[in-house]
């Protein structure tokens, strides 16, 4: 029994030996699994860490290409830009236009972009008016962008000369919602108008759009022009535009008047003009004017454009466009120098009859020759254009057409004119109330 007993317990004691021994064996076999799985996810970390690495070389990489890609796609464009600039300097020889015993008045510049249809359109009013006028006025088009569209049909025309804009740097606006074409536009301008009065050294340049037609007179009017801007420094521009030239409210086609307010659409600038403007770009007047016809010497037809079509109907489509051939050479213009067109203006606005209260219109119609309405304020003025259907519109606080805070336009194409007569228009023009 002892004997029994004894060797139960030495098999006992094997049993927890090799139960101790296999423990121990898989502990260290469970340790050496542990630390291969450690290592095998340490190693999964490493390649994944690698492969996103690759994966962002070969983004950058991308990248780059495309970079590159554009890079020499510009540079194509701007080598083709600069061959067809070549070509087309040597077929019409620009130089020479300087080397004529003529100077020319200005060149007339056509700001294009991707309008083909109305750009032949506006050429071709140019073109009927324009062969007696050629040296005076030699014809450039220059284009924003590269639709092919346009400059193949600027480049099919000899009579002229064309320009290439391209801009691709991002454009950023000062305020929210406004258009970012209209800042593509500003740099365009720039671009074109440095080019015609710094690389081709005008004096004067014209500017019109691509989508106008111009009157038979249009040329003979900014020949005179161009002399009252070198006389009178006072005046920043000259217009062809009226705002409130449609044709219910213009009769006379040889009235010229100064205004504050900037017509565009059609207008003249001169070079010592442009060294104030083009650094910054923006427009200062300093206090200079303008001089506008009281019949528009262009019109403009473009429905379809970046202002999108706003006041095409109402205020556009009805302009009249001057028909008859004028000879501004034999007129005397010097009542627009500044120092006599506010007495001359002053007599106008003085020999109007005053008129107040309400019904206005049925009141002028009982007024024998011109006619003056006092506005209060903006409001007021706005109130008093909705009855006749002027322009309502102000900017930098002055109303469209105005001179010293008057508007004045004729009413039913008669003779009699409407003076609207601001706060302090009457001190202005040194009137007494």
């Amino acid at each position: 029994m002892a004997r029994w007993s004894g060797g139960l317990r030495c098999l006992l004691l094997l049993t927890a030996i090799a139960f101790i021994y296999t423990q121990v064996r898989l502990f260290k076999a469970q340790s050496e699994y542990a630390e291969k799985i450690t290592a095998a996810v340490e190693g999964e970390n490493h390649c994944t860490s690698q492969m996103r690495l690759l994966i962002d070389q070969i983004s950058m990489q991308k990248e780059r290409v495309v970079s590159l890609e554009e890079i020499v796609k510009r540079q194509q464009e701007e080598r083709e830009q600069l061959r067809t600039l070549v070509q087309n300097l040597e077929r019409k020889g620009v130089k020479n236009l300087f080397q004529q015993n003529q100077v020319p008045v200005a060149a007339v510049v056509i700001m294009a972009c991707n309008r083909a249809d109305y750009l032949e359109r506006t050429i071709k009013s140019i073109l009927k008016y324009h062969a007696s006028a050629s040296s005076k006025f030699p014809i450039f088009v220059s284009q924003d962008g590269s639709n092919p569209d346009v400059r193949t049909k600027a480049m099919s025309y000899k009579q002229l000369t064309y320009m290439q804009h391209l801009d691709y740097e991002p454009v950023h606006t000062e305020r929210p919602g406004e258009l970012i074409a209209y800042y593509k536009i500003a740099r365009h301008y720039k671009w074109a108008l440095d080019q015609l009065f710094y690389k081709h050294r005008f004096n004067r340049v014209i500017i019109l759009e691509d989508d106008m037609e111009i009157s038979p007179d249009f040329f003979a009017y900014f020949e005179a022009g161009a002399d009252l801007l070198d006389k009178d420094k006072s005046i920043m521009a000259i217009s062809s535009w009226n705002d409130n030239g449609q044709k219910q409210f213009v009769h006379d086609p040889y009235t010229l008047y100064r205004s504050d307010f900037f017509p565009g659409l059609g207008w003249m600038l001169s070079k010592s003009t442009w060294d104030e403007l083009s650094p910054k770009l923006q427009e200062n007047h300093k206090g200079r004017q303008f001089i506008r016809p009281e019949v528009c010497r262009t019109y403009n037809f473009g429905e379809h454009g970046s202002s999108l079509g706003q006041f095409f109907h109402q205020y556009l489509k009805p302009i009249r466009l001057n028909d008859r051939p004028i000879d501004w050479k034999s007129l005397n213009l010097t009542y627009l120098m500044e120092d006599k067109f506010v007495k001359h203006f002053a007599d106008l606005v003085k020999g109007a009859s005053p008129v107040f209260g309400t019904d206005l219109i049925l009141k002028i119609n009982n007024v024998k020759g011109d006619a003056r309405i006092a506005y209060r304020d903006q409001e007021h003025f706005e109130e008093i254009a909705r009855q006749f259907g002027i322009f309502e519109e102000w900017k930098d606080g002055v109303p469209r057409t105005a001179y010293k805070g008057v508007v004045v336009f004729r009413y039913k194409t008669t003779t009699q004119r409407i003076f609207l007569v601001g706060p302090d228009s009457l001190e202005q023009l040194g009137i007494q109330n």
